[in-house]
């Protein structure tokens, strides 16, 4: 199944349905359920600033997240080049709906798109 790899918390907050767009430089076709990888490396400024922008986000403590594998599943509906949602910051966002956390299950990652699965979800 099509994985993405994408650095906590991003992909907590993707998988957890509160960020509907990942942002990156670099279009695709791809559309449907992909997998969401959670990177080995964490991002500290952007963990404070969704705190401080989402106060309402219940974040786990940065020592919680599970990285270095997957941990959910989202719906890529589209991909935005202009979004007046807070999470896009361009040039390109990838649309996500439908998403949830799933049982991690340790993963290597890779860059773009790459092959993955999960017990609990079927391509």
């Amino acid at each position: 199944m099509k994985t993405l790899s994408v650095r906590q918390p991003w992909a907590w907050l993707i998988a957890h349905g509160f960020k509907p767009v990942e942002n990156r430089t670099w279009d695709t076709k791809v559309r449907g359920p992909i997998l969401i990888h959670a990177g080995k490396s964490f991002d500290r400024e952007g963990y404070e600033w969704i705190r401080y922008t989402f106060p309402e986000i219940d974040l786990p403590h940065p020592a919680q997240f599970e990285r270095g594998g997957i941990v959910g599943v989202a719906d890529l509906y589209a991909v935005a080049t202009v979004s007046t949602s807070p999470w896009f910051c361009g040039p390109v966002g990838f649309c996500f709906r439908d998403a949830k956390p799933l049982p991690f299950v340790p993963t290597p990652g890779r860059l773009g798109f790459f092959e993955a699965e999960h017990p609990e979800v079927s391509a």
